[in-house]
């Protein structure tokens, strides 16, 4: 058995931005781009969906049923994989970078779960677009998407040891991840620690269109005049 491997989950009927994965960036969909990514870092990737459009244009590809959530979804892909830990990558993370796909990793030397987070910025207290994360130390205490007016910048990546992410399908699914639609509430309500590490990130998450407007408003005044 291998050591690690990135799961990308991805799905096209998203509420918020539909056929988000498919959209076109610089003549590339969204999807490609994250994995493309994900590559660089030299760990094999797969895309796990159960779209044969996102199929058709990813060349590692699970085909998987319908899953409730990106974890699930991963969760049901992993039982012809062999290796012993898995980072889950969003498939909206544009300016996901390989350092912190290592991270995530490094920290699975310390918890069966990892994730990462950053600052805060004050206009991002009271999106619901965007997720915050309240710790003690490097383990996560809460995960929400209401204004707590403190903590931090929860982002889009997990590392899941092999046996923890085979036991997600044996969790309950508590009432606060209907409420919050944060499949990881279900490890913190199932009694499974969660370490979480700082990173700097000053990227942005596609989570509605308007999100991919500003991220090529942004990349736009990057360039070099």
């Amino acid at each position: 058995m291998t050591s690690s491997a990135i799961l990308i989950p991805a799905r096209l009927d998203s509420i918020r931005f539909p056929n988000k994965m498919l959209a076109d960036i610089n003549g590339k969909p969204l999807i490609k781009h994250v994995y493309d990514i994900c590559g660089q870092t030299g760990l094999d990737t797969y895309v796990v969906t159960d779209s044969r459009k996102i199929a058709s244009i990813i060349p590692n590809t699970i085909l998987t049923d319908q899953a409730s959530n990106g974890t699930e979804r991963c969760a049901l892909a992993i039982k012809d994989l062999d290796y012993k830990q898995f980072v889950n990558v969003q498939g909206d993370m544009i300016d996901i970078r390989p350092d912190m796909i290592d991270k995530t990793i490094w920290h699975l030397k310390n918890y069966s779960l990892a994730t990462l987070f950053c600052e805060l910025k004050d206009n991002e207290q009271s999106d619901v677009n965007v997720v915050k994360v309240i710790r003690a130390g490097d383990k996560a205490l809460w995960f929400s998407r209401f204004n707590q007016h403190y903590g931090y910048r929860h982002l889009g990546i997990y590392g899941y040891k092999r046996n923890a992410l085979e036991m997600y399908h044996t969790l309950q699914v508590p009432q606060e991840e209907q409420i919050e639609k944060l499949e990881q509430l279900r490890w913190l309500k199932g009694g499974w620690d969660i370490g979480c590490l700082k990173t700097e990130f000053a990227g942005m998450e596609i989570n509605t269109p308007e999100d991919l407007k500003s991220w090529q408003t942004w990349m736009t005044r990057q360039q070099p005049l």
